[in-house]
């Protein structure tokens, strides 16, 4: 396929679900690639010793949505996105309501659950990019990250390497479970999952309507009624923990000293 090809828009993959919200995750692409502006070129080699591998659970995992973020910060270095045979760890969903208008997914420890998922390569702009972005920086942000090391995640890439661990963000608040007590998965579909979600709580309709796409209009235009969201969730006992809490590190300033992967590779 020539260059003219490798466009996000001509491959599907340009949408953002930071700009329509029920697309989320958003697509994702078939193979790895290097996200080079508005390309996904091809990769001349799966490991970047010289920068920081983050597992991609939600969006991250969607070009569009990481060339979304970078263009916000003004970074124009191209991210190397390398497909991987993850076991270990599964998409859950998180227990919080995003500003974005969606309900995100959230990493979960799920010993023998094998998925497909993507290595992002940071560099250490990147890196404080994808930090900012997930609340990382913020006393109180949504996120924490966290090294996962083999054997607890093993990530193998296409050509055998495993790598010795990986950067992933770990919700603060937990996930949502299935009604056990076991974590959820996240379905892939925004409009399915809060659909379902609107259906189990009256309350839950009462702050945000009740379909997807009024979900997702209010709770893009109001801050403190995702945060009632979020403590709606905890108040009807929806909530679990991840399983990975203890991997998270506390976090210096993004993409410097204690933020930067233990090991480096």
């Amino acid at each position: 396929m020539g260059t003219e090809d490798r466009t996000l828009q001509a491959l599907g993959l340009a949408e953002a679900p930071r700009e329509h919200p029920l697309l989320y995750p958003g697509a994702r692409p078939e193979d790895s690639g290097l996200l080079d502006g508005d390309r996904l070129l091809p990769l001349d080699r799966l490991v970047h010793e010289e920068r920081t591998p983050v597992l991609a659970i939600g969006s991250n995992a969607c070009p569009g949505q990481l060339r979304y973020k970078m263009a916000g910060s003004g970074i124009t270095a191209p991210v190397p996105m390398v497909r991987a045979r993850v076991t270990g760890v599964d998409v859950g969903v998180s227990a919080h309501v995003s500003r974005a208008g969606y309900v995100s997914a959230s990493p979960v420890a799920a010993p023998g659950v094998v998925r497909e998922l993507f290595v992002l390569w940071l560099d250490a702009d990147q890196l404080a990019v994808i930090d900012a972005s997930e609340g990382v920086p913020r006393p109180h942000g949504n996120y924490r990250r966290a090294w996962l090391p083999f054997p607890t995640a093993r990530i193998e890439l296409a050509d055998g390497t495993v790598l010795p661990g990986a950067h992933v963000y770990v919700n603060r608040h937990g996930v949502l479970h299935d009604g056990t007590g076991r974590p959820r998965t996240h379905p892939g579909q925004q409009r399915a999952l809060l659909t379902e979600l609107l259906l189990q709580s009256p309350a839950l309709r009462k702050l945000f309507g009740a379909t997807a796409e009024q979900f997702s209009a209010r709770a893009r235009a109001d801050a403190e009624l995702c945060a009632q969201g979020t403590r709606l969730f905890a108040e009807e006992r929806r909530v679990t923990a991840s399983g990975l809490e203890r991997f998270c590190q506390q976090c210096g300033t993004p993409g410097t000293g204690a933020s930067l992967s233990p090991p480096l590779m």
